[in-house]
């Protein structure tokens, strides 16, 4: 019988480089098939290995820290990161998109991190970093890239159903009437990745942060607990960052006068041109 385990067994340098020759697969794969990718692979490695290394050194300084403003300021600036890279994978953009993007991830970001960390987790005190910083993480990762799909889509959607949003408009509807339907496509398109990943949680796939705490020696029912709330939370920060950015993408690209306004969108491209 083997002893039970009280934490992750350690990965010293020597079996972390070992474990690097695994991205040498889609290397090989890469050449074999002329993809092209070697170069960005080997450079993403590279970046990420780095990139986590030092985030590493920064979260072991960071916990050990009792500074609210301190702990506060580092979740503003992911917060900030994050919609700034959410409008940076849309391929259209129209003026004070970063600001909506902004309000809407730091807005559902700061709700419902607050509410599950005051609320449901209740560390002591409330900004202590080893939870909040993880935890407001993982809504961020999953907020952006809802706020991206549903921008890219909602933009997208009003160009390619602009006949049938003008005519709906010369008839006079008004600007919801005529565009509600690419709204909710739009919020729809967005919260797919979040409804699939919950659907088959526990069943195909068991996610990192449930993961790591089992590999650290946490009973799996805890694990099991904590991962639920982070779905939750999730799921919610999506939708509201979601419904807020393209909400907000609605009345800038409708007039209160109920006219479509596509002349105010500009793809990313020309943007960079003419800046």
């Amino acid at each position: 019988m083997s002893a039970a385990t009280t934490g992750a067994l350690g990965i010293s340098d020597g079996r972390l480089a070992l474990s690097g020759l695994l991205i040498l697969v889609n290397v090989a794969l890469s050449l074999a098939l002329r993809l092209g990718l070697s170069r960005s692979l080997l450079v993403a490695s590279g970046r990420m290995v780095v990139q986590l290394l030092l985030v590493g050194f920064v979260l072991e300084w960071l916990f050990r820290q009792d500074n609210a403003p301190l702990i506060v300021l580092l979740g503003v600036t992911m917060a900030m990161i994050a919609g700034v890279s959410a409008v940076q994978r849309t391929r259209r953009r129209f003026a004070g998109i970063y600001l909506n993007s902004l309000l809407s991830v730091m807005a559902s970001s700061a709700l419902v991190t607050g509410l599950a960390v005051t609320g449901v987790i209740q560390p002591q005190p409330w900004y202590n970093p080893q939870y909040l910083i993880p935890l407001l993480g993982m809504v961020l990762g999953n907020t952006l890239n809802g706020i991206s799909l549903g921008l890219d889509r909602f933009m997208e959607g009003l160009r390619s159903e602009r006949n049938w949003v003008e005519t709906a408009l010369a008839l006079g509807a008004t600007r919801w009437e005529a565009c509600q339907e690419v709204v909710r496509d739009a919020i729809r398109v967005a919260m797919i990745p979040t409804i699939n990943s919950m659907m088959v949680m526990g069943l195909v796939s068991l996610p990192g942060m449930m993961t790591g705490q089992i590999l650290e020696g946490a009973a799996p029912a805890a694990a099991v607990r904590y991962q639920i709330v982070i779905l939750f939370m999730v799921a919610s920060a999506t939708a509201l960052g979601v419904f807020g950015v393209v909400g907000l993408a609605y009345r800038r690209l409708t007039s209160s006068d109920h006219q479509l306004r596509l002349d105010r969108l500009v793809s990313s491209g020309e943007r960079k041109q003419t800046t």
